[in-house]
């Protein structure tokens, strides 16, 4: 018998995201990360999205959740994004505010006491956790939690 090998080169393809609105959906992800529209369905019971950039599929959009995301349940914990800079986490932090957006923390957070990389947590219409973060420029705040990842607890 043959041992089982494992994917040599695997990444995450894409994330599938149940939702309630899948316009407000499309409107918030749209303005939140610039995604562009890839394919969409709008047939009754079947209204989905897929969402990407330059050509590349990142969140497809589901139209079939019911009530909010339940963060006690078994499932995804939070959806994170990198971007290059800080600037550029700050940047989605001010659209955020300006859509309504509801925020874990005040600010740009540090992932850990004294780690250099940190960004913004916050929540999409229907509860999801969502982060966006850059891998360097957040060591100037200080971290919500010292004990554990900040990402890991929100």
């Amino acid at each position: 018998m043959s041992a089982a090998t494992v994917p040599t080169a695997l990444r995450t393809g894409h994330i599938g995201l149940n939702v309630t609105d899948l316009d407000r959906s499309l409107d918030f992800y749209r303005k939140v990360f610039g995604f562009e529209v890839q394919a969409e369905g709008r047939e009754p019971g079947r209204a989905y999205a897929f969402l990407g950039r330059e050509g590349h599929l990142m969140v497809t959009l589901w139209q079939q959740g019911e009530g909010g995301y339940a963060p006690g349940l078994p499932g995804l914990h939070h959806l994170s994004f990198q971007v290059e800079s800080i600037e550029e986490v700050r940047s989605a932090e001010a659209v955020l505010r300006d859509l309504g957006a509801g925020f874990a923390y005040d600010g740009v957070v540090p992932h850990g006491e004294g780690a250099s990389s940190g960004g913004i947590f916050f929540t999409d219409p229907d509860g999801i956790r969502l982060e966006i973060y850059a891998p360097t420029g957040a060591d100037s705040a200080p971290a919500p939690v010292s004990e554990a990842p900040t990402c890991g607890f929100f």
